[in-house]
């Protein structure tokens, strides 16, 4: 069933006889599943380990202060409106989502700052006050961006790969649009100056990936960001979260939080239910996971279920890295900060290399800086600041104990904030936490506490992600960063789009 012929089976409120859909995990991959299943005639209950819904988009509310714990850069808002429109709203009755300019600040290690924006203008005016010699080379980066999201986002983003003919039929593309080469080399082939290279080629670790070791194709996503913008949703990425759970509320579909999954019950190749922790079984007509790929084939998927993700392979799969996270509130406000700055340290490549091939946790790091009252002053007291600053970090392959390691590694950030963007910090704090790779397992159930589940390499990539039909559970169905077409608010979206052409129609399943 196509989208369009999905938006045909809207304002329906589910009926008690309606087949069952189970949906694991309440992140938007999972939520955004839910609204379509259930504008599609099945009656959905959609069950949440944690306490409250969001998954990693999870809200933390402390001192007055608000975080979103992950996701906080809304791109191509039509996958959002999509999801309102199926249930007969618009998605400006619940959600206000205002641009930000710029897109990103970019602090390099000498103080250097280049203001990454959506305007054409200011952006060829900030390549060339770095490096005149680099406009024609950024413009043409762009087009080839623009190409690699036309078959990359447009074309194949939303569709299926369950079979290597469907692979097979994308091999001229890739091939035509370099995509065995990495993000970062196709940017060589277009500026010379090394800041700048800097500046085009990070945008894959904010899905996950190496920028070195990244398929081309993303390159993607800053045509993406010029397409569509970037959006924050004020109140929080949690506002959208409670929009999309009204949503499933409005129609007449189910939300249980506190409901960890200890096993998606198989008979004679089906999936025909579920397993909580505390011991109770819920019966399915179909199943979607939206946990970690990794982490449902290896523990809620019984090992003679599975005959091509063994645990063997699961082990043996490369994944992306991990984050390490501190929120904090200030009492007073530092108004000259951006929404978004990317802080970066004295390495680029080499630390990366640490990060995704040694797997050592570095003296030295990059940082990210989200200070979302600069947009909404709601999100904090009168006069104070809210902020969280993530640093890349290795997954849990790294041997790290966090539990020793957190705090050390938490005063170093702030030492590195205090001396560049946030002068007095270490006096100014009233509020603070961390989540560390360790939490990524044990509380988002993330395999080897990756934050963004595959490494998006190329070999990793649609036909050899796990599919979005399960390979090897007849109606069971995954969804999110670790399946097609991978991590990010955009890819997680798109995700739950491909149900409309793999999951039979809640009429189809009643027939059978």
């Amino acid at each position: 069933m196509t989208p369009t012929a999905a938006r045909r089976s809207t304002h329906l409120r589910s009926s008690p006889d309606a087949p069952h859909a189970v949906v694991i995990g309440s992140g938007f991959g999972g939520l955004a599943a839910a609204v379509r299943l259930g504008a599609r005639g099945y009656r959905v209950t959609v069950l949440e380990k944690l306490d409250a819904p969001g998954g990693r988009a999870y809200v933390y509310r402390q001192d007055g202060f608000t975080f979103d714990a992950g996701p906080t850069i809304v791109t191509a808002p039509f996958l959002l409106e999509e999801l309102w429109q199926l249930c007969g709203r618009s998605l400006s009755d619940d959600v206000d989502l205002r641009p930000v300019s710029p897109y990103y600040r970019i602090r390099f290690d000498d103080g250097e700052v280049f203001e990454y924006s959506g305007d054409p203008d200011a952006m060829r005016a900030e390549v060339a006050r770095f490096a005149p010699g680099d406009v024609a080379g950024y413009e043409s980066f762009l087009k080839a961006s623009e190409a690699r999201f036309r078959i990359g986002f447009e074309k194949l983003g939303h569709v299926p790969f369950d079979n290597w003919t469907d692979m097979a039929r994308v091999l001229p593309d890739l091939v035509r649009l370099a995509g065995h080469r990495s993000v970062y080399d196709l940017v060589c082939r277009h500026v010379r100056d090394a800041r700048l290279r800097v500046v085009l080629s990070f945008h894959p670790l904010l899905v996950g990936g190496n920028p070195f070791a990244t398929t081309s194709i993303y390159s993607l996503i800053a045509f993406l960001e010029r397409r569509w913008g970037v959006h924050f949703a004020m109140g929080g990425t949690g506002s959208l979260v409670r929009g999309l759970v009204g949503l499933i509320e409005g129609q007449g579909n189910t939300l249980r939080c506190n409901a960890e999954i200890a096993r998606i019950l198989v008979t004679d190749g089906r999936a025909t239910g579920v397993r909580l922790a505390s011991g109770e079984e819920i019966a399915a007509d179909v199943v979607v996971s939206n946990a970690d790929s990794a982490w449902t084939y290896r523990h809620l998927v019984a090992p003679e279920d599975r005959r091509r993700w063994t645990d063997k392979r699961i082990e043996k799969a490369r994944y992306s890295m991990s984050l390490f996270v501190w929120y904090f509130g200030t009492r007073r406000q530092y108004p000259d900060v951006a929404h978004h700055t990317i802080l970066l340290g004295p390495r680029y490549r080499e630390l990366l290399h640490d990060i995704f091939e040694r797997k050592v946790l570095a003296s030295d790091f990059s940082l990210y800086l989200h200070r979302p009252t600069a947009t909404d002053p709601s999100l904090a007291p009168a006069g104070c600041d809210s902020f969280y600053v993530l640093s890349c970090v290795p997954h849990l392959d790294s041997g790290t104990d966090w539990s020793v390691m957190a705090e050390e590694y938490r005063s170093r950030i702030e030492r590195r904030l205090s001396e560049t963007l946030l002068p007095g910090l270490g006096q100014e704090i009233v509020t603070s936490r961390m989540l560390t790779p360790q939490d990524f397992q044990d509380r988002l159930s993330s395999f080897k506490g990756a934050a963004f589940g595959l490494e998006p390499i190329l070999t990793q990539s649609a036909w050899f992600r796990p599919h979005n039909r399960s390979e090897e559970v007849d109606r069971l169905y995954l969804v999110g960063a670790g399946t097609h077409p991978g991590a990010g608010l955009p890819g997680v979206l798109s995700s739950a789009r491909v149900l409309d052409m793999v999951v039979p129609d809640a009429a189809e399943i009643r027939r059978r």
